[in-house]
C-alpha cells in the first residue's frame, strides 16, 4: 500500500495543502490557510503530526518587525493544517528553520539585521515553548542562510553564505559553522572555511542518508561540494567539487545555485540553478538569460563522489524551493514569481509554478506537468512534501 503524501506550498502569507498522487504525478489542491506574515520556511516534526512555520513581513516592508514561529497540527487522515498553540515571536526574520532529531526543539537561523540562531523548546503536546537562552560569545558570521542538525543530533551546522564584493564593499567570506547542541543549548565548535572562506559561498547542505558524507551548494560560485564527516566534525577541505551549470564559462547576472537534496536512496543528489535578472529590450523589461535547471548527480557509493548525469529544465524561472517525496519517485519544484519572457516577437508573462517531475530508476528527471501558483503579487517562497503515514 502506497503512503499518503501531502505537499504544502507557501505564497506570501498563504499556505496551501495539496494531496499528492505519486503514482499519477498529480497534485490536487485541498485547502489554504492564512498565516501571520510571509512564509520563510517550514519543517515537520519527526512524528509527522506538526508543521513548524517561520513567517516575517520582510519583503513587504523595509524592516522585518513582524516575525513569528508557529506550530500547525497536521490531520493524519487528510493532511489539513490547523494552528496548534500560540505563535512565538522571533527577534528577527528566520531565513531557515529545522527541528532536532528527537523533536524537542526548533532551531531558527537569522541573517538580517543580526545573524544568529534562536532555539525554541517544543512541548510534549507539540506546541511551541519559550526561547532557550544562548551564550553571548557565539560567532555566527556575516550572512547565514540555513541551519541544520547533523545525523548524530549532537551538532548544529550554520551555513554562512557570506557576501560577494560589490558597491565598493569587500567580500564577506563564507563558512560552515559547527556548534555543539545539548538540551537546546549551543556551544562553540569548529569553523570550516576553505581558503579562509574567500570564494566560498555555501547556501544549503544535505546529508547522505547512510554514509558520513555532506553535500553543499555554493550559491555565489554555482558549485557542488562533497565534504567527508568524521563523527561530528568535517574535513577542512571539500573532497570533491563540481560545477552545477551546463555552461560555467557563460554566467549571466544573478546566476545562483540554490536548494540541494540527496535522494532518499542515497544514490543521487540534486542542486537547483536559478536565474531571474531582467534586461531592457525595446523599452520592455524581459528575462536576461541564464540557467534555470536542476543539476542531477550520481553518487559513487564507495567514495561519495558526485558525477553529473543531467541538467533538467525546470520550465520556470528562479526555482527557490523543491522537495522529493519520501518514496523517491516524484520531485516537485517551485518557482518564486512570474517573469516577463520574450518568445519570438512577443513578451509574455511566465507564471510562478509548481513543476512536477518523475524520478527515474537512474535518478534522472522527466517533467510531467506544471501547476500555476498565485496571486502574482505574492512571492512563492517555500514548498515541501511529507508522508502522512
Amino acid at each position: 500500500m502506497s503512503s499518503k503524501v501531502a505537499l504544502y506550498s507557501a505564497v506570501g502569507d498563504e499556505l496551501t495543502h495539496y494531496e499528492v498522487d505519486v503514482e499519477r504525478a498529480v497534485l490536487t489542491k485541498r485547502d489554504t490557510i492564512s498565516v501571520p506574515a510571509n512564509v520563510q520556511y517550514a519543517w515537520p516534526h519527526p512524528s509527522k503530526r506538526y508543521l513548524y512555520v517561520a513567517t516575517s513581513n520582510r519583503g513587504s516592508s523595509p524592516t522585518a518587525d513582524l516575525n513569528h514561529l508557529s506550530a500547525y497540527r497536521i490531520d493524519p487522515a487528510t493532511g489539513a493544517l490547523a494552528l496548534h498553540g500560540e505563535p512565538r515571536t522571533l527577534r528577527d526574520r528566520a531565513v531557515h528553520i529545522c527541528v532536532d532529531l528527537d523533536g524537542r526543539h526548533v532551531l531558527s537561523g537569522h541573517n538580517l539585521p543580526r545573524s544568529g540562531i534562536t532555539v525554541n523548546r517544543i512541548e510534549p503536546d507539540g506546541t511551541l515553548g519559550p526561547e532557550i537562552a544562548q551564550s553571548d560569545v557565539l560567532e555566527f558570521g556575516p550572512y547565514p542562510h540555513q541551519v541544520m542538525v547533523t545525523p548524530s543530533g549532537r551538532t548544529t551546522i550554520l551555513i554562512d553564505r557570506g557576501n560577494s564584493a560589490e558597491h565598493g564593499k569587500p567580500e564577506d567570506p563564507g563558512a560552515l559553522r559547527l556548534f555543539g547542541l545539548k538540551d537546546g543549548v549551543l556551544s562553540s565548535g569548529a569553523v570550516v572555511a576553505p581558503n579562509g572562506g574567500y570564494g566560498f559561498g555555501p547556501r544549503h547542505l544535505d546529508f547522505h542518508p547512510e554514509k558520513p558524507w555532506l553535500y553543499v551548494s555554493d550559491e555565489r560560485r554555482s558549485k557542488l561540494y562533497m565534504f567527508r564527516m568524521a563523527e561530528d566534525s568535517l574535513e577542512p577541505e571539500a573532497a570533491y567539487t563540481c560545477d552545477t551549470l551546463a555552461d560555467p564559462q557563460n554566467i549571466k547576472r544573478r546566476q545562483l545555485a540554490g536548494a540541494i537534496h540527496v535522494h532518499p536512496n542515497g544514490r543521487y543528489v540534486y542542486v537547483m540553478n536559478r536565474a531571474d535578472a531582467l534586461v531592457k529590450e525595446e523599452g520592455q523589461s524581459v528575462f536576461g538569460g541564464g540557467e534555470n535547471s536542476i543539476a542531477v548527480y550520481a553518487i559513487d557509493q564507495q567514495t561519495g563522489e558526485p558525477t553529473l548525469i543531467q541538467h533538467a529544465d525546470t520550465h520556470a524561472f528562479h526555482v527557490r524551493t523543491f522537495s522529493i517525496d519520501p518514496g523517491g519517485a516524484l520531485l516537485v519544484a517551485g518557482s518564486i514569481k512570474p517573469l516577463p519572457v520574450r518568445v519570438g516577437g512577443e513578451v509574455t508573462m511566465q507564471p510562478a509554478v509548481l513543476s512536477v517531475s518523475r524520478v527515474g530508476s537512474d535518478g534522472k528527471l522527466e517533467l510531467v506537468r506544471t501547476y500555476g501558483v498565485g496571486p502574482a503579487h505574492k512571492i512563492h517562497y517555500w514548498s515541501g512534501m511529507l508522508s502522512l503515514d
